[in-house]
């Protein structure tokens, strides 16, 4: 679908007020762009795996609004539907004028521009550049050149689309450092809630027999496939599922979290042969509120003498996963920390 997307060039002390006159004016969705830094509790409270945009705060702000269109031929005949835009122009203007008599407003220009629904899921790709992982390991996005290519590294090519994971969050990270700690030439991994697939993939051309990762959402389940396909990784060494192991509830947060509610009919897992075997490593790179009632179910996809790999896991929540694995008969090996981040290996 196409939008009319009106962009207000103003400050950061004037972002509440001019969003507030957009809803009263009907606008849906908003936008606020600015270079203010994230407090610690903001990163605390965050679990995301893209780029963080990051600039010299200057106290400026662009706050754009975004308006239906209509095409009734070509691209050429598009026409705004439900809101007049040059009469919404006018009276954004109006409205910066009237707010600068008591507080900075910025330059108030104001911009116009079509866009299209594709360009808000891609926008943050120009974000997402190569970088490079112990030494060796380099994820690189498909739509990015690499230009310091090194002799022994191991390039993983990824297009996360709608699916977390690109590596540069810290519990990515974890686990790919503990990935490699931990795994030998052959060994068969389970990477539970896979994702975008890199933990999977980087298994897989790390020397891993087989891999089999499984989330819960099928959109996850198809970028994953697409990007082992993209590093030539076939079916036989590689597979992804959509499954959940947990049935409908994540037992074990205060609100009784429904998965159900956030993905619709959870897939049967009954019937995947994937798990009907036993694993040299598991990985889970979830939440701790996961992990937990996780613990007491994955012990059956563990070789007696494999590891169980675990991340995500905020430090305020270490000793419960710990004290969870303890009480569901797993010993603690080995505990790495990355700044508010922990992952945690166990053996069954």
């Amino acid at each position: 679908m196409m939008w009319t997307q009106i962009t207000i060039n103003t400050s950061c002390e004037a972002v509440d007020l001019l969003s507030a006159f957009l809803d009263e004016k009907g606008v849906e969705g908003i936008m606020i762009e600015d270079n203010v830094p994230l407090t610690d509790e903001d990163k605390k409270a965050m679990y995301v795996d893209i780029p963080l945009m990051t600039g010299e705060d200057d106290g400026t702000a662009r706050v754009s609004c975004f308006v239906p269109m209509e095409q009734k031929g070509d691209v050429s005949d598009m026409e705004t539907i439900s809101l007049d835009i040059e009469l919404l122009k006018a009276d954004i203007a109006a409205e910066l004028i009237r707010l600068k008599e008591f507080i900075p407003v910025g330059s108030m220009s104001i911009e116009t521009s079509i866009t299209e629904d594709t360009d808000w899921m891609n926008n943050w790709k120009k974000f997402f550049k190569p970088f490079r992982l112990y030494d060796n390991i380099v994820i690189k996005p498909t739509w990015e050149e690499l230009e310091d290519k090194r002799d022994g590294d191991i390039v993983v090519e990824v297009d996360p689309g709608m699916a977390f994971g690109t590596g540069t969050h810290e519990t990515t990270k974890l686990c790919i450092g503990q990935i490699k700690k931990y795994l030998k030439a052959d060994d068969t991994v389970f990477d539970v809630g896979s994702g975008s697939g890199i933990l999977s993939i980087i298994s897989s051309l790390l020397g891993a027999g087989f891999v089999h990762g499984m989330d819960i959402d099928e959109v996850a389940v198809k970028a994953a496939k697409e990007n082992a396909d993209q590093n030539g990784i076939g079916e036989d060494s590689l597979v992804f599922t959509c499954g959940n192991l947990l049935g409908e509830n994540v037992i074990g947060r205060d609100d009784s979290y429904s998965l159900t509610g956030a993905y619709g009919k959870l897939p049967d897992i009954s019937g995947n042969p994937y798990l009907n075997r036993k694993y040299d490593i598991v990985v889970a790179n979830i939440l701790a509120d996961v992990i937990i009632p996780l613990s007491a179910v994955i012990k059956p996809y563990i070789k007696d003498n494999g590891y169980y790999i675990t991340s995500g896991i905020i430090k305020e929540k270490e000793n419960a996963v710990k004290e969870a694995l303890v009480a569901n008969g797993f010993e603690i090996i080995d505990v790495v920390r990355m700044n508010d981040w922990v992952s945690v290996v166990a053996k069954p």
